[in-house]
């Protein structure tokens, strides 16, 4: 399906806002000049949640088959679409992607970076996964790609394939399934690179420059962006903590015969094919995820942004076990930001940004915090130094007397509490809880705006340092400082300020009054359009703010302190 968010403007009015400010950096479409194009197919392949294989006899035979149906460029019968088909006991699926792009009459670049959000949901579907989260269409998902498409990306928000078993009867199978799962993820990610590549290469549907991907991975889809970067070598899914027997380095959890090799291809139970294309991207993004093992880490990985709560109850920000939400079980040791991206930063990897001068307030907010101990209830983190490309997320401490509440894992992410998913029951208790109510325990306070907040802070910091790593621009946050001409006929007063706040520009038309909290979070935005605007306190909380001054020519940062 195609459609038009809603009805477009003239040419000419993109053309003046596109010359007026940053592209990739600002918004410079609006949402009527945003198009979504729903679950196209890029890829079809075995679905491990619905097919049973329990029994060779009847099971072998159907996999010869779609091997066979596959490799002759022949169509797959509907019964092995359908899960309620009896007929057969091995199901395929489409594997669909909702692309958000400027609209092409719109937009005079042919060339356009790819960003591609990969959800999270514990590799299960909403609600079997205790969530009512972990979809394409979550509301985080569909937010993030609207923003980057109206700053000029083509956004991609990809299904991939769910699957495991949280109830096996050993740990071993409990965590070899949900090894495979992330491990089939990866395939997916890949597979659709590959289908951008060769689209771009062809037709180029969607206008894009196949050179320029960015990887973004929220949750469960941090670890697949994660390891989809730095898997690159098959001896990498033998070290010990992904073997079943520790002692017996020739078996891993993980068998290629079975599910494919690192690209996906060769498997009995794998139907990609390769069509001529690579499966590189270019930028890595984690929000919320943890890499499987440092050691899959090398200089000449792509360059990463990292952003975590520091107290994430589920992915550990240090070294930790993984947390599976859904069962409350400890799966698998992994490396969370802390860790791996001081790595990062040592091989090199973030050299594109990592002299950044980010006198904005997200890139002073990340830097404030390194080489810092944070204190949360009970517990502290000290975070590390060199984390450049790392924005931790402190967030609030909630009262010990709030039943049921965790450290918050995913601040950006919201949902309808009336929604089916939100109000399915996933815990008999007594009481009985919803998915809603189970994840509300480690967002407690979960809103749009809430959540919105946390992606302008995202936004804010992450695209900076893609615009750099990728050469999409000038590198640098242009117009954050007060080297910037226009700044010295910026004035405001007073500072500090208990109620309103005046700002006057000697010469320069104001645009937008931005206002930031010290976590970097968006927390005001009022459009100007005159040399002077009175600011309001309206609520605001005594403490530190940024505020931003939008002018045609750029913009200015200034710190406001509210008594």
């Amino acid at each position: 399906m195609n459609r038009k968010l809603l009805c477009a403007l003239p040419f000419a009015a993109i053309a003046l806002h596109g010359q007026a400010q940053d592209r990739y950096l600002s918004e410079v479409f609006t949402s009527s000049e945003i198009t979504l194009t729903s679950n196209v197919v890029f890829g079809t392949n075995i679905d491990f949640l619905t097919s049973q294989f329990t029994n060779p006899a009847l099971y072998g035979p159907e996999v010869v088959q779609l091997q066979t149906l596959v490799s002759t460029n022949q169509p797959i019968p509907p019964a092995f679409f359908d899960p309620q088909d009896a007929s057969t006991v091995v199901k395929v699926v489409n594997l669909r992607m909702d692309v958000y792009q400027p609209e092409q009459d719109l937009d005079s670049e042919t060339a356009r970076p790819v960003f591609i959000f990969v959800h999270t949901g514990n590799a299960l579907p909403p609600p079997l996964n205790g969530s009512p989260t972990g979809l394409k269409t979550d509301s985080s998902a569909v937010e993030i790609c609207k923003q980057m498409a109206r700053r000029g990306y083509v956004a991609i928000s990809m299904d991939y394939r769910l699957g495991w078993n949280p109830l096996g009867s050993t740990v071993e199978i409990r965590r070899g399934t949900l090894l495979n799962a992330i491990y089939r993820a990866i395939h997916d990610v890949k597979q659709c690179i590959r289908n951008i590549k060769a689209d771009a290469a062809g037709a180029n549907t969607y206008a894009v420059d196949p050179s320029k991907i960015t990887v973004y991975g929220e949750g469960t889809g941090g670890y697949i962006a994660l390891a989809a970067a730095t898997l690159d070598h098959p001896q990498e899914l033998f070290i010990e903590k992904f073997r079943p027997d520790p002692f017996d380095p020739s078996v891993s959890y993980v068998d290629t015969t079975l599910v494919g090799n690192i690209e996906g291809f060769n498997g009995q139970l794998a139907l990609y094919r390769p069509n001529g294309f690579d499966s590189h991207f270019n930028f890595c993004v984690n929000a919320g995820g943890a890499l499987a093992d440092t050691s899959w880490l090398a200089p000449g990985d792509v360059p990463m942004v990292a952003l975590q709560t520091i107290f994430d109850p589920f992915a550990p920000y240090g070294n930790g076990t993984v947390i599976v939400p859904t069962t409350g079980e400890q799966v698998v040791d992994v490396q969370g930001s802390n860790v791996f991206m001081e790595l990062v930063n040592q091989y090199g990897n973030n050299s594109s940004f990592a002299t950044l001068v980010g006198n904005d307030p997200f890139t002073t907010r990340a830097r404030s915090l390194y080489n810092t101990d944070q204190v949360h209830g009970t517990n502290t983190v000290h975070i590390n130094t060199n984390l450049e490309g790392t924005f931790p997320l402190v967030t609030p401490n909630w009262p010990a007397q709030i039943p049921g509440t965790f450290e918050e894992a995913g601040p950006w992410q919201w949902w309808d509490p009336n929604g089916a998913l939100a109000q399915t029951v996933v815990s008999p208790g007594p009481p009985p809880i919803t998915a809603g109510q189970a994840s509300q325990a480690s967002n407690p306070n979960f809103s749009g705006t809430k959540g919105r907040a946390y992606i302008d802070t995202i936004m804010g910091y992450m695209n900076p340092r893609i615009v750099c790593a990728l050469g999409l621009g000038p590198c640098g946050l242009m117009g954050l400082s007060d080297s910037n001409p226009i700044a010295a006929g910026v004035a405001m007063a007073p500072n500090p300020a208990h109620d309103l706040v005046h700002f006057t520009s000697a010469k320069e038309i104001i645009r937008m009054v931005e206002v930031y909290d010290v976590n970097g979070r968006r927390v005001r935005a009022e459009n100007v359009d005159n040399t002077n605007f009175i600011l309001h306190r309206n609520g605001l909380k005594p403490g530190a703010y940024f505020v931003t001054l939008t002018f045609d020519q750029g913009t200015v940062t200034r710190k406001l302190m509210l008594d």
